[in-house]
C-alpha cells in the first residue's frame, strides 16, 4: 500500500504548478471496505430503493428523484431517470450547459450522440477509432470556452496510435494530439478541464512501462487546447504532468478545491489516485476486488465513481486535505446494470452511462444514459 505522503513533499510538489493544480492527502492508501446496500441517502430522500418487480409507472415524475426502474419495452424505458435508450456501450458523456441534454461517446463504434429526454439521439459526428485492446472513443469534453467556440475533444484509440481530437460543428474531427502509444491492452484513456482551463489526459499504458521517460503513454497530460504544454507543467516543455497509470477511466475535477482525481485498474487491484506533480505516489483508495472503477466525479465532499463489474455507484467523501471521512457507501446496485461515464451537469445533477451489452445482462432498452440526484457530499476532515 506504500508509506504515508508528507506535507512537506506536497509543499515541494505543488509549487511546482499554478493555479488550478491538484493537492494531495497527508494519508497512506485507504482499502474498499464493504458497506450495507441502499445506505445513505441519494440527495435527500428517498433513500435509493433496490430493483423490485416490473410495475405501473408512478404518475408524473422528474429527473432527479431516484426510483425504481420500471419495465422497458424495446427502447421505451419509462423510468423517469433514464435520459436515452438503445445505444451501444457508453465510453464517455459530456452534458451540455442547458444540463438537459448531453453528447454521449460510444466507445465501440466512434459516434458521438446528443442525447435528451423524450427526444430520439442526434448523431453529431463518427470519430474513427479501433476499440481492441479496451480502447475505442472512451474519452469527451466539453471546450473549456465551448460557450464561444462550440469545440469538443475527444479521446480515441486508431489503428496507429491514440489521440485527442477536436470536434467542431459541421466538421470532420481534427486531430490536436496523436501519436500516444496503442498496443495490446490497456488503451483506454479519459479527458477533463483542470479549474484554469488546461486540457487533462489520462493515458493507458498500452500494455508497456508507465514510468518509462519520454513515452505519453502511462501518464497525465496537462495540455492546452492545441496540444501544447501547458504553462505551469514540472518540465515547460513536456506534456507530461504525472505518471504511472495503467488503464485509468475517469478523470474528475472538485471545482472548489482543485483537486484531481484519477480512476485506474492496475491489474491487481484498483484504485483511485490524487494527482500530483510527476510519479504518482500510492493510491488514496484501493479495491483489492477489482469492481472495475470507470468514470468519476467530485465536488467538496464527495468523490463518486462508476463501478462497471460490481454494477454499482461508489461514494466516498474527502475533506478539505483530501483525508476521506466517514464510510463510504455503495449505491444503485444492479438497479441499471454496468455503469461506466460519469460527469456532472450544471444543475448538479449527475448523468451516468451505461455498458450492459459489454458483457452485462442487458435488458431491452440498453444501453442507457440516466439522470439522477447526486448524493450528498461529506462533512469537515477528521482531524
Amino acid at each position: 500500500m506504500g508509506g504515508r505522503v508528507r506535507r512537506a513533499a506536497a509543499t515541494a510538489l505543488l509549487g511546482l504548478l499554478l493555479a488550478g493544480c491538484a493537492t494531495f492527502p497527508d494519508q497512506g492508501p485507504r482499502e474498499w471496505r464493504e458497506q450495507v446496500e441502499g445506505a445513505g441517502e441519494l440527495g435527500g430522500p428517498p433513500v435509493i430503493p433496490e430493483p423490485t418487480p416490473p410495475q405501473s409507472p408512478p404518475p408524473g415524475g422528474d429527473a432527479g428523484q431516484p426510483g425504481a426502474p420500471q419495465q422497458a419495452t424495446g427502447c421505451v424505458d419509462p423510468d423517469p431517470q433514464v435520459v436515452a435508450t438503445c445505444l451501444e456501450p457508453v465510453g464517455a458523456i459530456a452534458v451540455l450547459p442547458d444540463g438537459r441534454s448531453a453528447l454521449v461517446a460510444e466507445r465501440a463504434t466512434g459516434r458521438v450522440l446528443r442525447v435528451q429526454r423524450g427526444a430520439d439521439p442526434v448523431l453529431v459526428t463518427t470519430v474513427p477509432v479501433d476499440p481492441s485492446g479496451g480502447g475505442g472513443l472512451t474519452g469527451l469534453v466539453l471546450s473549456p470556452s465551448y460557450a464561444e467556440d462550440q469545440l469538443v475533444y475527444a479521446y480515441a484509440t486508431t489503428r496507429e496510435d491514440n489521440r485527442v481530437v477536436r470536434i467542431a460543428p459541421g466538421e470532420a474531427p481534427k486531430p490536436v494530439l496523436t501519436g500516444i502509444p496503442r498496443g495490446p491492452r490497456n488503451n483506454s484513456g479519459a479527458l477533463g478541464v483542470d479549474v484554469d482551463g488546461s486540457l487533462l489526459v489520462a493515458t493507458g499504458d498500452a500494455g508497456g512501462d508507465p514510468a518509462a521517460p519520454g513515452s505519453l503513454a502511462g501518464k497525465l497530460l496537462r495540455i492546452d487546447t492545441l496540444g501544447r504544454p501547458a504553462p505551469g507543467n514540472p518540465d515547460p516543455a513536456s506534456l507530461v504532468l504525472s505518471s504511472g497509470l495503467r488503464a485509468p477511466g475517469g478523470i474528475c475535477i472538485d471545482p472548489v478545491t482543485t483537486m484531481v482525481w484519477v480512476t485506474d485498474r492496475t491489474g491487481t487491484q484498483d484504485v483511485l489516485h490524487l494527482v500530483v506533480p510527476g510519479p504518482l505516489p500510492a493510491p488514496a483508495w484501493t479495491w483489492p476486488d477489482r469492481p472495475g472503477v470507470a468514470g468519476c466525479v467530485a465536488q467538496p465532499g464527495l468523490v463518486a465513481i462508476a463501478l462497471t463489474g460490481a454494477a454499482s455507484l461508489f461514494v466516498l467523501h474527502p475533506g478539505d486535505n483530501a483525508m476521506f471521512t466517514g464510510t463510504p457507501e455503495k449505491m444503485l446496485t444492479n438497479t441499471y446494470g454496468r455503469l461506466s461515464a460519469a460527469a456532472f451537469a450544471p444543475d448538479g445533477l449527475l448523468w451516468l452511462g451505461t455498458v450492459n451489452k459489454a458483457g452485462g445482462k442487458p435488458v431491452p432498452s440498453d444501453d442507457r444514459v440516466i439522470r439522477i440526484q447526486p448524493p450528498a457530499g461529506g462533512g469537515e476532515s477528521r482531524t
